[in-house]
């Protein structure tokens, strides 16, 4: 929790109010929505989950330490949500992070905020290493999320990842614990503070984001995931 801004484990209680952002954003999110490519001849059939086939797999995900599956809320709102999927363990101890938001909140340092206090989440009491959001380089308020946070741009990975019915190009920014020994959520509340005594002001939040093979948002197929 962050003053206004909660992050808590998403709940199948939940579904009414996620349903009700989802489709008051849908236009909004719909160019970064990952979705399920055509099945080809030998592989699987694929679909895409109800709300409570997908938290029983973010649930079952997140027991197997692969997962740590969000919600964000905004003044005891349901806004948006954000995993942290891929975790991976052993000599990697990595994890991607994926967010969408509701419009209505996007620049009030929503999800910039969120993202910080996951990273520190992982960072200091999960054990991880390497925190990465991939994000289409179209998509200017997502990356102007991770650059805000001072993630590392670290190139480009082509058609990484099938977004709005397309393969898609993903930049890819990353954090390691060493680059923030003090913590994300104390640099970005002095680097906001800075900004706004100067009179500077603070892009918006990005849409979404991704960092799974996600896009900036929900994955609709499983979780979600954000940075495109």
């Amino acid at each position: 929790m962050d003053g206004d801004i909660v992050l808590r484990p998403i709940k199948l209680r939940d579904q009414k109010a996620w349903r009700e952002v989802n489709r008051r954003n849908r236009d909004w999110l719909r160019p970064w929505e990952a979705t399920v490519p055509p099945p080809t001849a030998t592989g699987p059939i694929t679909h895409r989950p109800t709300y409570r086939q997908m938290v029983r797999h973010l649930r079952s995900e997140a027991n197997a330490g692969r997962m740590l599956p969000f919600v964000i809320e905004y003044q005891g709102r349901l806004v948006g949500q954000l995993t942290v999927a891929g975790i991976t363990w052993g000599s990697m101890c990595s994890g991607h992070v994926g967010y969408w938001v509701d419009e209505e909140v996007a620049g009030r340092g929503v999800v910039p905020t969120a993202v910080a206090m996951v990273v520190d989440h992982c960072f200091r009491t999960v054990g991880l290493h390497r925190i990465e959001v991939c994000i289409r380089p179209e998509n200017g308020p997502s990356r102007r999320v991770v650059e805000k946070l001072g993630f590392r741009e670290e190139g480009l990975r082509p058609r990484y990842l099938h977004i709005d019915g397309a393969w898609r190009d993903h930049l890819v920014f990353a954090l390691t614990a060493e680059e923030v020994p003090d913590g994300l959520l104390g640099r970005w509340h002095r680097a906001r503070s800075l900004r706004e005594r100067s009179g500077n002001e603070l892009p918006g939040d990005g849409r979404s984001g991704n960092g799974l093979p996600g896009n900036g948002r929900r994955n609709p197929g499983i979780p979600h995931a954000p940075g495109n």
